[in-house]
């Protein structure tokens, strides 16, 4: 059978093109992201939203709930009161921004779309709120359902594979099935797959992940994301901090790209921007 491949998703009847790779922008309403860089002074979200924008980023991913390994909790009412401000305040300077919420949680999803976000992005893939995938069915935004075991606070506990990228595509074809399941009856839904990198993976496994990507893009039908800027992965293999490892994220973005990733989530959009233009010089020849 012919597997056909989702191109487009579909932003609340604005289509946009994944034929060529597409950036994500970080911008994290946290006091304590595992990036100091991208933790958002007060009044600063508009300013690096136009920056991001202006440098590339075809989405804006705003999110209130740090899921850095061992982040404390943080209740949905401060999540949204986190959030809210950011989305409307970066529509009221950019209309036509596409802004997706980084969140596991439905009742926060559902305020954030109804505040002019476009997209969901959920670190659990609807293995923390149950509510998730009815939500999503009901407000038919795109959703990015990620691969983690567990929780941000238990995660890194539960990073044992017999095989991760098989492990990975099974638990996440799973949850799609699910999702897929409760959405049959509400309205169409477009799905981007991450494999979740950092996510109850070691170093090691992500190094696996990401040179197997290409097994996801071969097995599921839907585009696949990849964030793994400035992640552990990356600064402790080469023994610096995450502040000096912009170059290292260039190289593994690099990779994901040739390996079929056609979104890229990152903290540091205009090299993100570059290695896509580069990439695809690279398939014309």
């Amino acid at each position: 059978m012919l597997k056909i491949t989702q191109k487009t998703l579909n932003c609340r009847g604005r289509l946009v093109d994944l034929t060529v790779p597409k950036v994500m922008g970080i911008l994290n309403v946290t006091p304590d992201s595992f990036y100091a860089g991208s933790r958002l002074d007060v009044g600063r979200e508009v300013e690096i939203a136009a920056r991001m924008l202006d440098e590339g980023a075809t989405f804006l991913d705003v999110g209130g709930y740090s899921t850095r390994p061992g982040a404390a909790d943080v209740s949905p009412a401060e999540e949204a009161d986190r959030v809210l401000p950011v989305i409307e305040g970066i529509l009221d300077s950019f209309p036509d921004a596409l802004i997706s919420v980084d969140t596991f949680r439905a009742d926060v999803a559902r305020l954030a779309v109804e505040q002019g976000a476009v997209l969901i992005n959920d670190v659990a893939g609807g293995t923390l709120d149950p509510a998730m995938f009815a939500t999503v069915a009901e407000l038919g935004v795109p959703y990015i359902l990620m691969h983690m075991r567990g929780t941000p606070q238990t995660m890194q506990a539960k990073a044992t594979y017999q095989n991760v990228t098989l492990d990975v595509i099974d638990e996440l074809a799973s949850q799609l099935a699910q999702l897929r399941t409760q959405s049959a009856s509400g309205l169409p839904v477009d799905v981007i797959i991450d494999p979740g990198f950092g996510f109850a993976k070691t170093a090691e496994q992500n190094f696996q992940l990401l040179n197997e990507l290409a097994a996801l893009t071969t097995v599921f039908s839907e585009p696949v994301l990849v964030g793994i800027s400035r992640k552990a992965t990356i600064w402790k293999t080469l023994n610096v901090t995450a502040n000096e490892a912009l170059n290292g994220t260039t190289v593994l973005n690099t990779v994901a790209l040739l390996k079929g990733a056609v979104i890229l989530r990152v903290h540091d959009v205009r090299q993100a921007a570059e290695a896509v233009i580069l990439t695809q010089m690279m398939k014309k020849v």
